[in-house]
């Protein structure tokens, strides 16, 4: 057994501890590849690996916990153990990250009037039974235990989000009395209201940020706070949709602050390896307009999304070695193959709308937002029979979100986004209506806010009214499309035709798996499906023109491909060996 103390200074066992530490989401990166990404950690100088926990990921549904496959978070953390790394958790219920609704589980806004990150009851009743089934596997983890774990987060970047010091002050007792005895911390932004609001008794603060180490450390010293942290160290930076390209930050200059960040004190990379948000978790901003993030979360880190070795990573390596007593380890690392192959060829199609008939509906007066449904992620279908209408002049759609596909009698006549949701459209020309026309609402969720009080804000689709010219239409069937629907669409009947919604059954052959890359060129927007499991979004408008395929969600032999597009553009689809993040 060990301990790990915060005085004037870290100390392990008694001795001064420098903490090097890299960023590894182990839910973003697939099993087999965990000790590839920890082994370069750790050869690149780094003693210490840290990473979130999204409460979301292991309670998809309330009282469904999840603890193994890509959610196996013991086994990342026995792994890290195991290869001489020390681990920093950060269990806290929000997380940020980039990761949909910042780690919170959709099924929260079900509940009306429930207030997040806050001290309401119902709020702290789910984190606490969920810290009941988490903190539990923790625990012997933690380095007084024989485990790795350092430290753990009470709360994430609370300083830029409340000042509910009860709040704060409930998660602390609540991880204490279920066993975490390691110290425990908080991160906030370096400016006085983040740090003042952040702060709770007892627990140590840290500071966030990616530039002007100097001028950042010196404002937690003015807040008193000693020994001085980085927990986060801001490399790179994310991509969101329609940005004009990926994102990227000068190795030269990350290098510089890297290098004053570990003379100065301690260092958590942010990231050291950002991953892949695969599935529908890729989370969005929004100030002032919507900006939902991509699927890639390359992040432009010192290993890339694929774990190749960069420059960043190269003078990273050197600035750490500069400050060694000692060599840096070399494990030998059998290189991570990469193949083309091909494209994949069409077996079957079918039009979106009419496929989404056979699947079950819930008969609603008005419509209802995708977690009322309990839904938490996909594409929510509203539909209606028009029966009064003998045009279309205005149509409003009152607290909806994120996107809307609109179609009258399965031709699409509209497409919303964002604010222009809630506003009510005018048609330059009426559209008319005959007796009986079905109106189709399609819905979707393209990632909840993770950052700000705009949290409270993030129920999808649509949650009061449709509006047609002057009228609220009441009388809705409506469809769930998450990712099990859509993989259960049966696409035998008719084939989808150009320029409808789709739903399509793709193949390839593969003789031995390798990591590869998936190209839709010609291909609008949707999601895609290999071998069942969602490996994410793609769109036309970029950054992101490829999604990363690793190795292991490949079979020998015959690997297919549903790919659900809604803007009526499918094209080809094409497994390349090379990366294309715009």
């Amino acid at each position: 057994m060990s301990v790990f103390e915060i005085r004037d200074n870290f100390y392990l066992d008694g001795k001064p501890f420098q903490i090097i530490s890299g960023s590894i989401h182990y839910f973003r990166v697939v099993p087999q590849y965990w000790r590839d990404r920890l082994q370069k950690l750790l050869a690149m100088g780094c003693n210490t690996v840290e990473t979130y926990i999204p409460w979301n990921f292991h309670e998809p549904r309330k009282g469904h916990f999840r603890f193994d496959g890509m959610a196996d978070v013991e086994g990342f953390v026995r792994l890290a153990q195991e290869l001489g790394l020390y681990v920093i958790l950060r269990p806290s219920p929000y997380i940020c990250a980039e990761w949909e609704f910042g780690g919170l589980p959709a099924w929260l806004l079900k509940e009306d009037g429930i207030r997040l990150r806050c001290n309401d009851p119902r709020y702290l009743e789910h984190v606490m039974a969920y810290y009941d089934q988490l903190l539990p596997r923790l625990v012997p983890l933690q380095i007084t235990h024989g485990g790795p774990v350092l430290m753990m987060q009470v709360e994430n970047e609370y300083g830029s989000y409340g000042d509910d010091k009860d709040y704060l002050a409930a998660l602390r007792d609540g991880m204490i009395a279920r066993g975490v005895d390691v110290p425990l911390v908080t991160s906030d932004g370096p400016e006085h209201d983040m740090l003042a609001c952040g702060k709770v008794e007892g627990v140590f603060q840290t500071g966030n940020f990616g530039s002007h180490t100097v001028e950042r450390f010196g404002v937690l010293s003015e807040h008193g706070i000693q020994p001085l942290m980085c927990m986060e160290f801001w490399c790179g930076w994310f991509d969101h949709w329609g940005n004009g390209g990926h994102q990227t930050t000068s190795a030269e200059s990350c290098a510089q602050e890297f290098a004053t960040l570990l003379d100065m004190g301690h260092v958590n990379i942010y990231m050291f390896h950002g991953g892949t948000s695969f599935g529908l978790m890729n989370g969005a901003n929004d100030y002032g307009f919507l900006t939902p993030d991509v699927t890639s979360y390359d992040y432009d880190a010192p290993l890339s999304e694929d774990g190749r070795e960069t420059e960043k990573y190269r003078l990273f390596r050197q600035a750490v070695r500069a400050r060694s007593d000692r060599p840096l380890p070399t494990p030998e690392l059998a290189p991570i193959a990469r193949r083309a192959y091909g494209q994949a060829v069409p077996q079957a199609s079918a039009g979106l709308l009419a496929a989404a008939d056979q699947l079950p509906s819930t008969h609603c007066v008005n419509p209802v937002s995708m977690e009322r449904l309990g839904q938490s992620y996909g594409y929510t279908l509203y539909r209606t029979t028009l029966v009064n209408e003998c045009e279309i002049r205005k149509l409003q759609l009152v607290k909806a979100a994120d996107r809307a596909k609109v179609y009258l009698d399965g031709k699409c006549i509209l497409t919303l986004y964002d604010r222009e949701l809630d506003s009510a459209h005018t048609f330059e020309t009426p559209i008319p209506v005959r007796p009986g026309a079905r109106l189709d609402i399609l819905m979707e969720n393209m990632g909840r806010v993770n950052y700000s009080y705009k949290l409270e804000m993030q129920r999808k689709g649509i949650d009061q009214a449709v509006v047609i010219n002057d009228h609220q239409r009441y009388g809705w069937d409506i469809v769930c499309l998450d990712e099990q629907a859509m993989l259960d669409l049966n696409v035998q009947g008719a084939p989808a035709a150009p320029g409808e919604p789709g739903v399509y059954t793709l193949a390839f052959e593969v003789e031995e798996p390798a990591d590869t890359f998936l190209a839709l060129p010609d291909c609008g927007k949707g999601v895609v499906f290999l071998n069942g499991f969602t490996l994410g979004r793609f769109w036309e408008i970029g950054p992101q023109k490829r999604l990363y395929i690793p190795a292991p969600l490949l079979v020998k032999g015959t690997n297919t491909l549903r790919i659900v597009e809604t803007e009526g553009k499918m094209g080809t689809a094409v497994l390349m060996d090379e990366p294309e993040l715009g």
